[in-house]
């Protein structure tokens, strides 16, 4: 989550760059005045190199990218899109939007989505799957790619929490038809707001830039008031302040990812010889980024002990345990399309996610970590084990 623990003069110098340049905030048009200065198009160009993708699209947030995304695939009401039941509310949100009925699937032992309750989930209404890579460690692409394409079903990945994160040395988010990226403030990077859709295939990207525009084609051979369109669309158009801050943003992430693997590793040394504890499952050749670090507790008692001491002790957890209410489908029922794919019985259709999810403590992995706070985290589990503290 530390994004915003590196924000400093870069960033306001390449915002006081568009101003140096005509000032113009809008990403499209005004020729005349902005020197040639487009800060979204660099971004997305910058973002589009470093993750090796075909083409990548800059949004207004990491909930327009899954909407944005979406909207590419022309969806009708009766359309299923199958995610898991560990995520973000805005993964559903999305699917809903875009008129489509959502289906969530359990977890496995990464926290990701079930492989083997995926094939369960799908039916011929299927078309395609959002896999989340939640809080910074990879699902297991390979079950889930190979499902897919059988079914010929798309896949979309959700990299909100896991930008930078590899799997068999390939980026999260370029490894199915679509990727989608959050930029919000808390996050690896950020741009106070934002978001990026990677895609595979031109057709896709295409009809995503026109929709994410109102329609808007680009036409260069007419000015934009007069601009051609094929489709209708909304708008979810990043603005130039935004992506002059992702560009230097995206220079800073490889440091903060190692800072995030150094700080968890240091956390996870102080636990690691305790028998009552242990780390997610993580996919074979996969490159955790670390957003947080999940911490497994034998049974659920001792996870919400163990919750009790670390905040006893000065230090906060992220979404495990406190923030379920808003990443776990069980608790979703205002959500009534959810609810009747699920037969309205959202609070036992996860009976395997549960049980796991309530057995696990997440600590937020900042860059600039306090020296103490692995010692606090040992300490905090010796009282929750009832173990003597030896200084």
């Amino acid at each position: 989550m530390p994004g915003f623990e590196f924000i400093n003069k870069k960033e306001l110098d390449e915002i006081k760059d568009i101003f140096k340049n005509g000032g113009v905030l809008f990403r499209h048009g005004f020729e005349k005045l902005r020197n040639n200065t487009y800060k979204v198009s660099q971004f997305e160009k910058n973002f589009t190199k470093k993750f090796s993708s075909n083409y990548s699209l800059a949004v207004t947030s990491g909930t327009a990218a899954l909407r944005v995304a979406l909207a590419s695939l022309d969806l009708s009401k009766d359309d299923e899109i199958i995610t898991q039941s560990f995520t973000f509310v805005a993964t559903v949100e999305a699917i809903i939007e875009s008129s489509a009925i959502p289906v969530c699937t359990e977890i496995d032992e990464t926290l990701n989505m079930d492989p083997d309750d995926l094939i369960k989930k799908i039916s011929k209404k299927t078309k395609a799957v959002i896999v989340v890579h939640m809080l910074g460690v990879p699902a297991n692409l390979d079950k889930i790619k190979r499902i897919c394409k059988k079914k010929k079903i798309f896949l979309i990945e959700d990299t909100a929490w896991g930008i930078g994160g590899k799997y068999k040395n390939n980026y999260l988010g370029t490894i199915g038809d679509m990727g989608t990226f959050s930029f919000d403030y808390a996050k690896s990077i950020t741009t106070g707001e934002g978001g990026m859709v990677t895609f595979k295939n031109k057709k896709h990207y295409l009809k995503a830039k026109a929709w994410h525009d109102h329609g808007h084609e680009n036409n260069p051979n007419v000015p934009r008031w007069e601009d051609t369109r094929s489709t209708s669309g909304f708008n979810y158009r990043m603005t130039e302040l935004q992506g002059a801050v992702g560009i230097i943003q995206l220079k800073k992430l490889n440091r903060v990812i190692n800072l995030q693997r150094k700080n968890a590793h240091l956390i996870w040394n102080k636990l690691k010889n305790f028998s009552d504890i242990k780390l997610r499952n993580f996919p074979k050749d996969s490159y955790v980024t670390y957003d947080s670090l999940v911490l497994v507790m034998k049974n659920s008692k001792l996870a919400k002990k163990f919750r009790y001491n670390l905040v006893k002790n000065g230090l906060n957890t992220k979404i495990l345990p406190e923030a379920m209410t808003w990443h776990f489908a069980k608790f979703w029922t205002h959500m009534k399309k959810l609810s009747i794919a699920h037969n309205n019985g959202l609070n036992k259709s996860f009976p395997k996610s549960e049980k796991l999810l309530n057995k696990c403590v997440s600590i937020p992995i900042n860059c600039m970590m306090n020296k103490n706070i692995p010692n606090i985290v040992k300490k905090s589990l010796i009282e929750t084990l009832s173990l003597k503290i030896i200084k």
